[in-house]
């Protein structure tokens, strides 16, 4: 690979002339500052971003780091994020996994929007510490280098459930999250103080992981135990799309035998036949958010901590008891 040593080299003079010609300093004489330039094209020399964002401090990239990539909920958030750097010059690398935790200490990130159960919050607050900009879309932190963007999961619960007892439904089954996902422990909080307040419900929780499989497997097991029409919170659509998979093949209904609502309203829930009522948001408003906020931070202004709100969307999945 071409170094600059070798520019300096065939062009006679300092490495230092070299990188200010290249970086198109004033200091350096047009006449010296074109030759040098004829001579990086002639031996295709191509610039070593990753050194030059150690010189400058700045990437130019912000990490978004993610649990998984699986499911239909990602994509939106995604797009609302790259629309907001791209609009400011950044770009955006997307990350899971605990070898790419060190993307921020190696300042290969400017910073960072985290989504990622793979953090813990210690290790979060450390880096903050350090003086890395975070904006955490999953957990509550506090520290002057953390912006929280969080999702209203505890409204968005209670709307789910309070729907369903509006509808007459007293045995309700709740379809959970993985045990580290805050927003699944912020809804199942939610879930059991809305119960609470209804005299009367009976409510059956069931172990899951927000994917298509656990749906499956809830509703395999609400049908061995079925005796009458019950009511069911997937606390996402994933599960929920799951969920629908298994009563298909059966001569139980959906919206008669039994009564689903999810959480995240994606897109696949718009298709579902019956149409599946859930907890809607907007994820691309989401991203966007985030990334504002984080680039405000970078920008040295303040911010406050922001949420996302949701709306019920009804549909023939749930009905009257």
């Amino acid at each position: 690979m071409v170094s600059i040593k070798d520019i300096a080299k065939q062009a006679g003079v300092s490495i230092s002339t070299v990188s200010l010609a290249l970086n198109g300093s004033p200091k350096v004489t047009d006449e010296t500052s074109a030759k040098i330039l004829a001579i990086a094209e002639q031996l295709n020399y191509v610039p070593n971003a990753a050194a030059r964002s150690l010189k400058t401090r700045e990437s130019k990239v912000i990490g978004v780091y993610l649990t998984d990539y699986s499911g239909g909920f990602y994509g939106d958030l995604l797009q609302g994020v790259k629309e907001v750097l791209n609009q400011k010059g950044y770009d955006m690398v997307v990350c899971s996994g605990k070898q790419s935790h060190r993307f921020l200490p190696e300042r290969m990130v400017d910073g960072a929007i985290i989504l990622d159960a793979t953090f813990s919050s210690g290790e979060l607050l450390k880096y903050a510490d350090l003086g890395h900009k975070i904006v955490v879309l999953d957990r509550e932190l506090s520290h002057p280098n953390i912006n929280q963007v969080l999702l209203d999961n505890k409204a968005g619960a209670a709307l789910a459930i309070e729907y369903l007892i509006e509808q007459g439904h007293r045995e309700l089954y709740v379809v959970t999250g993985p045990k580290d996902s805050y927003d699944s422990k912020q809804r199942l909080k939610a879930v059991k103080q809305t119960v609470a307040r209804f005299d009367g419900v009976q409510l059956i929780e069931i172990e899951g992981n927000f994917n298509k499989d656990d749906g499956e497997h809830a509703a395999e097991q609400i049908l061995r135990e079925y005796t009458s029409p019950v009511a069911v919170f997937c606390l996402n659509d994933e599960m929920a799309i799951g969920f629908y998979k298994a009563v298909k093949h059966t001569d139980y209904e959906i919206g008669r035998d039994i009564h689903v609502i999810g959480f995240d309203n994606i897109e696949l829930a718009e298709y579902t036949v019956p149409r599946l009522a859930t907890i809607d948001y907007s994820k691309r408003k989401w991203g966007a958010l985030a990334s504002e906020q984080l680039l405000n931070m970078l920008a040295g202004e303040p911010v406050e901590h922001e949420r996302i709100y949701v709306i019920l969307v009804k549909g023939d999945s749930v009905r009257k008891a």
